[in-house]
């Protein structure tokens, strides 16, 4: 791995790399300071002049996740370095950061973890075909078909995978379709919540990073949404400088890799990676500094603002005006012509999935509070209670529970309108969307929390006493959800099309006062031009003369009822007029105050050096049916990319197969390349040696099959292997005994115990002897055997059956100390005999060559024989 990337990468193309990323973290940091200052103006402006649209009617919880985790378990991780899969225990913390540990014990010892993911860029993926088709765009020309090999060998049918443009990719597997599920809704979460790493709370740094990467990519060409405005502000800069670098060290390295098309493509991704890391890392220092300089003027650019804040607006309102003039004829017929048409699709097109997913966020509330109203009302009482309200609390953040609401989202679907209005792929929106909902979600439970903790606080209630305490603060609740719901909707309908149709106008308008906008410039005050920038007032006359018609767009979409919208006529009374105080308290804590707070919250788990207290876990942990936990330590090898054969090579390889091959010893076991085979290794294994008739094996030798014990009781085996060996008796003595002998009496509660104890003493000796004195003591017990057939003639009799399915011993072993003996028994281990109970005999002696285990043979007879007995 180093040697592929010391050799395409050195140091003169990592100069290259360190020069291109200074050059435009360089050019973005001088737009950056311009758009900080006008962020700036607008914060102290909305600060003083205040404004915004309807007050929420749901409260919001500031910090939801407050001494939480999301999900944590096994998994199958795959080990670039060595090839192998290795069983790793992953962690997901309230930061939504992924981080595995060698194991379980690791992590509650606050270890330092294996590994770290941040999954911003990443892409969730369930299927090899899914992953094979994204990294064929990694190399141009080289395309590997389905069928002629992968990347990962995976142990299993059920891969997650996490893929990345430009950054390391993950390979996992499970067991299990219902793990796989699980894994990928918790998977899917992360980079949701990663994506969305630009915090709204930051007024003047959030729209002045936006605006400026906007400004940049604009100037570069580049209209329209990015699908890599993900993660933080360093990562999206990385995701900028990689945007034109990526392309170039392609066409330079790619040509000059060999080896196999998946090799090829597998060192360039290691390369890829390498290059990234770089860039990332730079990118870091570099807007830290950038930040650091920024916030060094932000004191004195205020005290400019809130004393001169007046004749900035003044002068804001002149300059536009002038530019309004020039641009509105031609941006309207713009509009009429190219936008207008359009409008009415575009937003039915966001308005059909996005109020669907709405819709089943809450449905998915009111099953939940129907489920607890049922167990209250059965006499849980709030015991109960608290137990649901604790899970409950963190609905919004179960991406299980959660994913029938996002799967409503996913349908989003723009096809005929991303080309003409220029929009990479909808899944900006979709993200959006997902994270809004999730947002109203964690509302509506807070807000029914505190409303109905409020109602509980000092009261003794029965269980139809507290079910209709529920249904009071459910309806209350419901009702401030739709219009809240109605709210959130609305802006997200007018942001979609504003991000859709502001681009395209102004990519449409630019060309045309490119030379003009320059001149208006002069009209600013010099005092005043760092807080009015003609670009920033050129967009801002461009969203005015569309702005109007995308709100008569919305209006008559929420006459229609199908999208449940309230007109913006209609606000909802404030019948909590004291609610908002609530929303100042901190969070209920359910298991303290209705449980006494001494049992364990269900999923807790340690915080990992992070808090003392330990943290509750919103997903429960998976419990696998039939299947006891993994080992931790288990490590699985499986074949790398070097042993699956090219297109071409296939018939060369088919040619050595039919060759004969040499044994070897094998030095390691094989790699496990099925479920059952990790199963096999990672479960605990008992082997045991039964007797099987010749029906019942070959039921059982497909590896699978069901055993009836001697207690009657039915186990399901796996992995059955008979063993079979043949030893050839060479005594004329063994070869001459009788054919006849070969049955055993039976007879259940017989008195004669003291016969059947010397029998079996006779028959120990008889396996036991030495030599010559072995067959002359075995030839005695069979006469013995004889005389108690004709003396107990009319009894019931069995025929004795021999073990084929159970492992044969291993060759005979001489008794003597000096060599083998090929007529002589290996003597059986004392746990082999039990005393007092009926051992079965062996159907071995005949005159001819016979197959038998000597480890099992014991002699015994029916009891009473008291002449051999007495003998």
């Amino acid at each position: 791995m180093g040697d592929v990337i010391s050799t395409h990468l050195d140091e003169g193309k990592r100069e290259m790399i360190t020069a291109r990323t200074r050059q435009v973290t360089g050019e973005f940091g001088h737009v950056y300071e311009q758009q900080y200052a006008v962020a700036l103006f607008n914060s102290v402006r909305f600060e003083i002049e205040g404004g915004g649209g309807p007050q929420s009617q749901l409260l919001h919880r500031k910090n939801p996740l407050e001494d939480r985790s999301i999900f944590s378990g096994g998994l199958f991780q795959y080990l670039e370095e060595n090839k192998r899969w290795r069983n790793r225990f992953v962690f997901v913390a309230d930061t939504y950061n992924i981080s595995f540990y060698e194991n379980k014990v690791a992590h509650e010892r606050s270890l330092r973890p294996k590994g770290t993911i941040n999954c911003a860029g990443y892409k969730a993926l369930t299927s090899m075909e899914e992953y094979l088709e994204l990294i064929n765009t990694s190399l141009p020309g080289i395309k590997a078909k389905v069928g002629s090999g992968q990347f990962v060998k995976c142990a299993t049918q059920f891969p997650l995978i996490l893929w990345h443009p430009y950054a390391r990719h993950h390979y996992f597997c499970v067991l299990t379709e219902k793990e796989q599920k699980k894994w990928h809704a918790v998977l899917q979460d992360c980079v949701r919540h990663s994506n969305n790493g630009l915090s709204e709370e930051c007024r003047v740094q959030t729209p002045a990073f936006t605006d400026a990467m906007r400004l940049h990519r604009q100037a570069q060409g580049h209209y329209g949404t990015w699908d890599m405005m993900c993660g933080g502000p360093p990562q999206i800069l990385a995701n900028l400088v990689m945007e034109t670098l990526h392309p170039e060290l392609r066409n330079l390295i790619g040509p000059r890799l060999k080896g196999k098309i998946q090799q090829r493509q597998r060192n360039w991704m290691l390369i890829s990676e390498a290059v990234y890391k770089q860039v990332l890392s730079q990118t870091q220092a570099q807007y830290e500094a950038l930040v650091q300089a920024c916030e060094v003027q932000t004191s004195r650019l205020d005290t400019v603002l809130r004393t001169d804040m007046d004749q900035i607006i003044t002068s804001k309102e002149h300059v536009s005006g002038k530019i309004r003039a020039l641009v509105l004829p031609r941006a309207g017929q713009l509009l009429r012509g190219s936008v207008q048409p359009f409008l009415s699709s575009i937003l039915e097109a966001l308005m059909e999935p996005t109020s669907r997913g709405f819709s089943e966020v809450r449905d998915v509330f009111f099953r939940e509070l129907v489920e607890v109203s049922k167990n209250t009302l059965n006499g849980g009482g709030k015991d109960k209670l608290a137990e649901h309200m604790e899970k409950i609390s963190m609905l919004a953040f179960h991406p299980v529970k959660m994913q029938s609401c996002y799967e409503k989202v996913e349908q989003l679907n723009l096809e005929g309108l991303q080309q003409r209005f220029d929009v990479s792929s909808p899944s900006v929106f979709i993200q959006r969307a997902q994270i809004l909902m999730r947002e109203q979600m964690d509302n509506a439970v807070y807000t029914f929390e505190h409303l109905l903790h409020q109602s509980l606080e000092g009261k003794v209630q029965g269980g139809e006493d507290l079910c209709k305490t529920i249904h009071c603060c459910q309806d209350r609740v419901l009702k401030k959800y739709d219009y809240d719901s109605s709210t959130v909707r609305k802006k997200f309908f007018k942001e979609a099309l504003l991000q859709i149709i502001i681009p395209y106008m102004l990519k449409q308008l630019s060309p045309s006062f490119h030379l003009d906008l320059p001149r208006f410039q002069e009209l600013i005050f010099e005092d005043f031009s760092q807080f009015i920038l003609v670009e920033n007032v050129f967009e801002e006359v461009v969203l005015q003369s569309v702005t109007k018609d995308i709100m008569m767009a919305v209006k008559e979409a929420a006459v229609q009822k199908k999208h449940n919208l309230y007109r913006d006529s209609m606000i909802l009374t404030n019948s909590d007029p004291n609610l908002h105080l609530l929303g100042e308290n901190p969070s209920v804590d359910w298991a303290t105050q209705f449980r006494g707070g001494n049992e364990e919250p269900e999923g807790a788990l340690g915080g990992g050096g992070q808090s003392s207290r330990r943290r509750r876990q919103v997903v429960s942990m998976i419990q696998l049916d039939e299947m006891g936990p993994l080992p931790y330590e288990s490590c699985l090898e499986v074949p790398g990319v070097d042993f699956i054969p090219e297109e071409g090579e296939i018939e060369e390889v088919e040619v050595k197969a039919k060759e004969p091959k040499e044994q070897k010893t094998p030095t390691e076991p094989d790699s496990p390349d099925s479920v059952q085979e990790i199963c096999y290794h990672s479960k605990p294994v008992v082997e045991m040696m039964v007797s099987a008739s010749e029906e019942d094996l070959a039921l059982l030798t497909n590896g699978t099959g069901t055993l009836t014990l001697e207690d009657g009781k039915e186990e399901e085996v796996t992995l059955i292997t008979t063993v079979v060996e043949e030893m050839h008796r060479k005594s004329p003595q063994w070869m001459s005994a009788p054919q006849e002998v070969n049955e055993q009496l039976v007879e259940t509660g017989s008195p004669y115990q003291e016969a059947e104890g010397g029998l079996q003493e006779k028959g120990e000796a008889a396996i036991e002897g030495k030599g010559e004195e072995d067959e002359a003591a075995i030839k005695n017990a069979i006469q013995e055997i004889e005389i108690a057939v004709q003396e107990e003639d009319g009894e019931r009799i069995t025929q004795c059956a021999v073990d084929s399915d159970a492992e044969l011993a291993p060759p005979l072993v001489d008794s003597s100390p000096s060599g083998h003996d090929d007529g002589g028994f290996q003597p059986p281990t004392n746990e082999a005999l039990n005393e007092g109970k009926a051992q079965p005999i062996l159907d071995a002696l005949k005159t001819e060559d016979t197959v038998v285990d000597p480890g099992e043979v014991v002699v015994v007879l029916e009891p009473g024989d008291t002449a051999l007995h007495n003998k």
